[in-house]
């Protein structure tokens, strides 16, 4: 079966969303995900959107905290782009409904908070859940829409170069992809293709994100030719709830914004020992302080107290964390919270440019699967759906310029060789031996010995998973373990690279920061030299 569109977006988070609406007034779109349209990372994201909203701030000022927590490795130029172009991507929001905490004393009229790494109250939010907020209007809007439709629990393969119908300078024409609840093989056929996938958190043992953050964008972008950057800089969310009943539950940044304390079990404080900005570190500083009095004093974890704020104030500003809480038995008004750290952002991802282009003619990255160079060396709070918007604009703008060839005939997918899987259980015990030997060898902090031992590994489960597919028919968990298997690889290999300890790398083997900033760039034996030239 073969569809054709104008534009197929693979991926339904923010950036995904928020581009099918800025193009679907004039082209015939499809969005593609893995599960239901609300499923994505972006609809987890609990602080907010970080934008120069206020007087009192200024555009230099959210420049500079960028860099400060990028570790001076952020790009300039994508950098003063997104900063630049936040406001108007707020008002954008505002413009379709989404309900943002108000406040009547704000000249605004919506309340700011502050987070970690910011020098002023800029980030705009809906309570605590400003991303389901977002992703909720958002959902509304493109499922009303007449030219948008959507494929739910479809998960693309691969996408679909010019050189497999003898046309390589078409670039991408598409993707193919599994009808996960059909078992079926479908060719999408497109004038232009989008990788709005997300992050690669899954290919840790432990994450703050959802199953399907498994870094689909991120290889098929690689095999595809695109090059990537800074895949080793892996954010840990300093604060993970900590309970066995509690999969995936972040506290947000806005917790500790807002006067929340860490605390060891004895009540102690112990961030005022490891940085002056205390509680107000960036998260990588926050992470790593408390890795190390876990580790210092075996720990299972560490708490996270603000029940010194009153009741009604904690229940009206965090609802849905005081609410979880709750339900595990925590009443974060008169007692702290259990956390531990936990991979939660990719701050690398396929390198593009600022139309979101990447090295293949008619392939866009943008969100989380894209390095598009704003984050540096370490992400600062509530910028990641700010760069969703901001680029997932510029995309739109691109791709609306040139949409000028004709779709051609695409072959259907292939299985005629391959038979159903003998032993399923192959997958699972891979994918388990992968993830914990990124969490044991690839974490917090590294050594030269640990990341040759993780690539050992890796390159062992590469042959089987490839053995595998080659000869297997494809499934949902199969697509996922080969897409992060790949994804491990190029971590490992952009860490063994990088020669020093910057922001979210943090070697004992070389503790110190190199004097120049430089990216860690991975070319693919397929690439071949573009219109992108950053």
């Amino acid at each position: 079966m073969q569809k054709q569109y104008d534009v197929l977006i693979l991926g339904s988070g923010t950036a995904g969303q928020s581009l099918a609406l800025r193009l679907a007034d004039k082209l015939q779109v499809a969005i593609v995900t893995k599960r239901e349209l609300a499923d994505s990372a972006s609809a987890w994201a609990q602080g907010g959107i970080a934008a120069v909203l206020d007087t009192a701030d200024s555009i230099e000022a959210h420049i500079e905290d960028t860099f400060t927590a990028g570790a001076g490795l952020c790009d300039a130029e994508a950098t003063r782009f997104v900063v630049e172009n936040g406001r108007k991507a707020i008002e954008w929001l505002i413009n379709r409904g989404v309900p943002f905490t108000r406040e009547d004393q704000s000249a605004l009229g919506y309340h700011l908070t502050r987070e970690g790494g910011h020098s002023h109250r800029r980030i705009i939010h809906a309570a605590d859940a400003t991303g389901a907020a977002v992703q909720a209007t958002l959902s509304e809007e493109v499922l009303a829409h007449p030219n948008i439709t959507v494929f739910e629990h479809h998960i693309a393969i691969d996408l679909i170069l010019g050189e497999k119908i003898g046309q390589p300078e078409l670039g991408c024409v598409g993707a193919y992809v599994l009808d996960i609840e059909r078992d079926e093989v479908i060719t999408f056929g497109a004038r232009d293709t989008v990788l709005a996938t997300g992050g690669t958190g899954k290919v840790y043992l432990y994450t703050t994100n959802p199953d399907v953050a498994t870094g689909d964008g991120v290889a098929m972008a690689w095999r595809a030719g695109c090059r990537v950057r800074n895949m080793e800089f892996i954010q840990f969310h300093p604060t993970c709830l900590y309970h066995p009943q509690a999969k995936s539950f972040l506290i947000s940044e806005a917790v500790r914004g807002e006067g929340g304390l860490l605390r060891l079990p004895d009540g102690t404080r112990f961030m005022p020992d490891h940085d002056a900005r205390a509680e107000l570190a960036p998260r990588d500083i926050v992470a790593r302080a408390i890795d190390f009095e876990m580790k210092k004093r075996g720990l299972d974890c560490v708490y996270l107290d603000i029940s010194h704020k009153p009741a009604d104030w904690l229940k009206e500003h965090f609802p849905n964390i005081y609410a979880r809480c709750l339900e595990l038995g925590i009443d974060i008004t008169c007692e702290p919270i259990p956390v531990v750290p936990a991979a939660h952002y990719s701050c690398g991802g396929i390198l593009t440019d600022l139309t979101a282009r990447t090295d293949v003619p008619r392939l866009y990255a943008v969100g989380e699967s894209a390095g598009t160079g704003l984050h540096g060396a370490n992400r600062l709070a509530s910028n990641s759906l700010l760069e969703c918007l901001v680029f997932g604009e510029a995309a739109a703008q691109d791709i609306l310029s040139h949409q000028d060839r004709d779709q051609p005939a695409l072959p259907a997918w292939d299985e005629s060789r391959v038979t159903d899987a003998d032993e399923e259980v192959v997958i699972s015990h891979n994918w388990a031996e992968l993830r914990r030997a990124m969490w044991d060898y690839v974490g917090i902090v590294r050594t030269t010995k640990r990341l040759q031992r993780a690539q050992h590994r890796i390159r062992l489960l590469e042959r089987e998973i490839h053995e595998f597919y080659t000869n297997f028919r494809v499934s949902n968990d199969l697509i996922e373990l080969r897409n992060l298997v790949v994804t491990a690889e190029l971590i490992v290999r952009c860490a063994l690279k990088r020669k020093e300890s910057r922001g979210l790398h943090h070697s004992r083997d070389f503790p110190h920061t190199l004097g120049r900033a430089r990216d860690t760039v991975l070319t693919p034996r397929t690439f071949k030299q573009t219109r992108l030239t950053r």
